[in-house]
């Protein structure tokens, strides 16, 4: 008689992201404990250096997380600072002057191409370079002249989850660092983390609201800009909802003529001066009968027709991004689940996308 075919253990759809979302407490931890040195020491041979600016590069998710190191630089270091357009080197072959400016290229894999290509050249140029990944032996780091690991361990996941809060905390600790700070504003993000991620059921509540969503809007000002943009980027790639991003600053300028008494908005209210700007963009949504949620402080959320409320009473303004960020990859993960599809494999997705 022959032995049974044991049974293939069956993939639990979001199981992956789930236990990735899961990890970001420790990730952050780890980055706290064991890369906070190195950071340090980069930031400080890069500001021996004294860069006239910074360019910062990247796709994706590692966009956004360039933009908010944009705000960063801009806020805390006052000195300008720019996304780049890596065609204009990768396609068109323009050769800028890059002498003593400060290249920064984020990348989870290190792997895409043009990202290696661009930031070749930019060291080719003159540039001062960093790589920003979770990935030492990557081509990227290879080429760069600093490299900072963001130590948050293998993602398997398609949506990219730990990785980016690792990415916002791993830049926030060099821009302090380039000014001499302490990044002391960042321990108290692994707890509030575990926090909210305790809080799952909440969101699950909340993204019943968008199991039959046609499109979301989502919007912030300041350093909530870039999660705006990272959780539009989340809410597409898992559930397929077309979800806009915007500046309040740039909805008021012409986007809010498509938000209407059955819109749904997600709005991000950083407690600080972000928040504040954000004020008369709530307002003018509120005046539409906008179906507006809000993520941010317990007296904003209480003003909106729902919301969530962050433990961020007391958290500096710039490091609020980190937790921000965390009930919106829930939201993206439990709305997909409601709509029956697997946020662990999106569709016509590649861990590694290779653009050139």
């Amino acid at each position: 008689m022959s032995a049974p075919t044991p049974t293939q253990p069956q993939h639990v759809p979001g199981r992956i992201m789930s236990g990735e979302m899961a990890e970001q407490p420790a990730v952050l931890r780890r980055i706290l404990d064991e890369g906070a040195p190195h950071i340090r020491r980069v930031a400080e041979q890069v500001a021996a250096r004294n860069p006239r600016f910074v360019l910062l590069t990247a796709r994706g998710t590692s966009d956004n997380a360039a933009l908010y190191a944009k705000y960063l630089i801009e806020v805390l270091l006052g000195k300008p600072a720019g996304l780049t357009s890596m065609s204009t080197t990768t396609a068109y072959g323009a050769q800028p002057d890059l002498t003593d400016v400060l290249v920064i290229t984020v990348s989870q894999s290190g792997g895409s191409p043009d990202l290696v290509a661009s930031t070749k050249a930019a060291r080719e140029a003159g540039a001062i370079t960093l790589a920003v990944t979770n990935n030492a032996g990557s081509p990227l780091a290879e080429v760069s002249e600093f490299h900072i690991d963001v130590l948050a361990g293998p993602e398997k996941a398609l949506p990219a989850t730990k990785t980016y809060t690792a990415e916002l905390l791993a830049l926030y600790l060099f821009v302090e660092g380039l000014r001499g700070g302490d990044g002391s504003a960042a321990k108290v993000l692994p707890e509030l983390a575990e926090q909210i991620l305790a809080r799952q059921d909440e969101v699950r509540t909340l993204a019943a609201r968008y199991r039959f969503a046609e499109r979301l809007v989502l919007t912030s000002r300041g350093y909530g800009y870039p999660t705006a943009k990272e959780a539009a980027l989340k809410l597409m790639e898992t559930s397929y909802i077309p979800a806009l991003s915007f500046s309040g600053a740039d909805l008021l300028h012409g986007p809010l003529a498509m938000v209407d008494n059955v819109s749904p908005v997600i709005a991000i209210v950083t407690e600080g001066k972000g928040g504040q700007a954000l004020q008369p963009v709530l307002d003018r949504l509120r005046g539409r009968g906008a179906d507006l949620v809000v993520i941010g402080s317990q007296a904003q959320v209480e003003a909106a027709s729902a919301g969530f409320v962050l433990p961020t009473a007391g958290v500096a303004e710039e490091v609020q991004p980190i937790l921000e960020i965390i009930p919106l990859q829930l939201l993206a993960y439990e709305v997909t689940i409601a709509r029956g599809q697997d946020p662990d494999a999106p569709r016509a997705l590649a861990k590694v996308t290779e653009t050139r």
